[in-house]
């Protein structure tokens, strides 16, 4: 029955002059997620509504599917087009509509017409009063409720006339690609690909970095953080991972610096890492998963030793989540059943005792003095040698 969608968005529609900008992105966003599913589709976009339209049969639940990964989209309706052949077809074609969709006629329903084309004879309140009466009379146990429908058959008169009851809601956002550039400092834990999630949610284009310490690590927690970004990139497409061999650095910082303070000096080197490879790659900030107060590092102390090194702004979505929060969204995007098999990143390798959790910002930067000009060249040799994968949606 359904041969085409009606996908809405919601604040793209608040935009100005430069509200055409989003709909092309949007347009250009779903044009790439159905090429990848069965079938042909001509996507376009009409006097502020989107539509999907099918030129040969498709798999309606891979479609809908692939639809409620598309950031920009609020509601998916499946629809009915006719053509506008006088108020006594559309009446037919509304009546067998209902008939097949819903085989149970036991509901409660309303008529919202909306006549975007003045001319057509009748005003959308009669249409509602013909089309609810004749609807009555087609099906003895259905009831009108205008209140709170079980129910709602949307009928819109345009150039062609569109039918629809349902409303599938979609991942809501900005489009990708509409808010610029942004690295991801991406770990095999559960937080970070949360963060990258609700980044890119904005419509903000997500490169990522893994800092990976073999032997310490095994080749199988690489293989975890990428494929938490393919999860990634069923939202936000395509993700590049630069992957950096951070040993022989962790080594040296655990060689040389207090213990209690490997934590915080690490995580300095990576944002400073990190932030290479986002001006290299012209992001406009980092991304982390922190959350203030969970671990030691992110206390609000740590996190202002951290921010310390970096020129770019830090986004941290998650910062004021309890751990349910994300691990909720971590398990609406499948995310978090990879993120807790148990293959340790670097991070939870070289972890002190008693990390402190109130840094002093100048005892860290003394006791990186300390690591002088070896430092220096272990991180240009771990820049040099990064691995750079392309994860596609897994």
């Amino acid at each position: 029955m359904f041969k085409a969608f009606l996908l809405k968005y919601a604040e793209i529609g608040v935009k100005g002059k430069n509200r055409y900008v989003f709909e092309d992105a949007l347009v250009k966003q779903i044009e790439l997620k159905l090429e990848k599913v069965e079938g042909e589709f001509e996507v376009s976009k009409v006097s502020g509504r989107i539509y999907a339209c099918a030129k040969m049969p498709f798999d309606y639940d891979e479609v809908v599917e692939a639809l409620t990964t598309v950031f920009g989209i609020v509601g998916i309706c499946p629809l009915v087009q006719i053509e506008d052949n006088g108020f006594e077809d559309l009446a037919e074609k509304v009546i067998a509509y209902l008939d097949e969709v819903y085989p149970k006629k036991n509901f409660t329903f309303k008529v919202n017409a909306r006549r975007a084309r003045k001319n057509y004879p009748l005003s959308s309140p009669e249409i509602n009063m013909e089309l609810g009466e004749r609807i009555l009379n087609a099906f003895e146990g259905v009831k009108v409720d205008v209140h709170k429908p079980e129910v709602m058959v949307n009928v819109e008169i345009r150039e062609q006339i569109n039918i629809y009851t349902m409303e599938i809601k979609g991942a809501g956002g900005m489009p990708i690609g509409t808010a610029g550039k942004a690295m991801l400092l991406l770990s095999g834990g559960i937080d970070s690909p949360v963060a990258g999630y609700m980044i890119a949610k904005r419509g903000v284009v997500i490169e990522a970095v893994y800092f990976h310490a073999p032997p310490y690590t095994s080749e199988r927690a690489k293989q975890k953080v990428i494929d938490l970004a393919k999860h990634v990139a069923k939202y936000s497409g395509t993700i590049k991972l630069n992957i950096v061999n951070f040993t022989e650095p962790q080594l040296y910082i655990y060689e040389t610096c207090p213990h209690e303070e490997l934590t915080i000096i690490m995580r300095r080197y990576m944002m400073r890492i990190a932030e290479h490879f986002a001006k290299q790659s012209g992001c406009l900030g980092l991304i982390t998963g922190e959350s203030i107060g969970q671990v030691a590092s992110q206390t609000l102390q740590s996190l202002n030793t951290t921010n310390e090194v970096c020129e770019l702004p830090v986004y941290r979505p998650v910062i004021a989540f309890d751990k349910q929060d994300i691990i909720d969204i971590a398990c609406k995007i499948d995310t978090y059943e990879t993120s807790i098999l148990p293959y340790e990143d670097c991070c939870t390798i070289f972890v002190a005792k008693h990390p402190v959790t109130k840094p002093n910002l100048n005892v860290i930067r003394n006791s990186e003095q300390k690591l002088g000009e070896k430092m220096e060249e272990l991180v240009n040799s771990a820049i040099e040698t990064v691995e750079v994968v392309m994860c596609a949606p897994q």
